[in-house]
């Protein structure tokens, strides 16, 4: 799969089966979207593409409003999005900046400047509520009068739905916020996970008996945060055991950065750079400030026993590392 930052060079721009979306999380409806533009591309011999956007544009809308906090919580980093997109057999991600001037863009501008110049579509699959342009002046009528003078189909998808349960992002978002991590694997049509590098941090839970693994979160907002049971992919050929702290570790650090800390049960060793995958299973509580190190210590010794119980309680729950609904 090719990934581009903005529109692709002239000579990357092959007619394409095209669907635009944030896509956070690629969650089940996605992949009924995704999978219809995949048989699009070949059937019709072109390339699979999607079009998605950095930062969400509601972020961009809450910055700009100077209300940042306004901004969605995010499901997933970058780098799982577009590992979800390959697999679900896309075979080029346009990552389009949206920023001021973007966001400006006429209806009619996106229309010629980026689908017809930019990408050279061919057919087009948006939801039926698909709005775009400045002051979100397009829809899907505008796209289907657009594709009859440019040469391009244009086709929408409904809502989908998973045992009368409508299946979005912003349930995702709430299952995840809620803890309800059973909910959230029906609607993503797998468990939440959450994949990055190994890097340094200060060291301190090797002091106080609990190393960690240190993965940082490329966004403020995500949606969830807390003290969870995980298991961790990419050590060995089974999943780890683990309990994880997901957040801004109030105690120790007051610079706000969201870092994902993970403490395995039953290992010891050096994973600096790998590429782990950090499955989340049960949270157990919120993050909380204490009043020193002690403290502190004595409520990770009582996470991670909650968490070898729920292990010891739920023997045979581990799952591969390629494990899917």
């Amino acid at each position: 799969m090719k990934v581009f930052r903005g529109l692709p060079n002239a000579e990357s721009r092959a007619p394409c089966a095209l669907t635009i979306g944030n896509f956070d999380g690629v969650h089940l409806g996605h992949q009924a979207l995704l999978a219809r533009v995949r048989e699009a591309a070949d059937r019709l011999g072109l390339d699979a593409a999607v079009m998605t956007f950095e930062p969400h544009p509601r972020e961009f809308f809450a910055k700009l409003a100077g209300k940042p906090e306004n901004a969605p919580a995010r499901i997933a980093n970058l780098r799982d999005k577009l590992q979800s997109l390959a697999d679900a057999g896309i075979d080029r991600v346009i990552v389009e900046h949206f920023g001021s001037h973007f966001a400006g863009l006429s209806p009619q501008d996106f229309i010629e400047k980026i689908l017809v110049q930019g990408l050279h579509v061919r057919w087009l699959m948006v939801g039926d509520d698909f709005c775009f342009g400045a002051r979100r002046a397009g829809n899907l009528q505008t796209l289907i009068e657009a594709g009859k003078k440019y040469g391009f189909e244009v086709h929408s998808m409904p809502t989908v739905t998973n045992a009368g349960v409508r299946i979005s992002s912003s349930a995702v978002r709430a299952a995840l916020a809620a803890g309800d991590f059973e909910l959230a694997r029906r609607l993503l049509g797998h468990s939440y996970a959450i994949s990055g590098h190994v890097v340094h941090g200060k060291k301190l839970g090797r002091t106080i008996g609990f190393p960690t693994l240190n993965m940082r979160v490329g966004h403020k907002h995500p949606a969830l945060s807390g003290i969870f049971v995980v298991q961790v992919h990419g050590i060995g050929n089974a999943p780890l055991p683990a309990v994880a702290s997901l957040g801004v570790r109030p105690t120790v650090d007051d610079s706000g950065r969201v870092l994902l800390e993970t403490h395995l049960l039953d290992f010891a060793g050096d994973c600096y750079g790998k590429l782990l995958r950090v499955d989340f299973l049960k949270k157990l509580r919120d993050e909380e400030k204490y009043d020193d190190l002690p403290t502190l210590t004595a409520a990770i010794a009582h996470d991670a026993e909650q968490a070898r119980a729920y292990f010891r309680e739920n023997t045979g729950f581990a799952i591969s590392a390629t494990d899917r609904i």
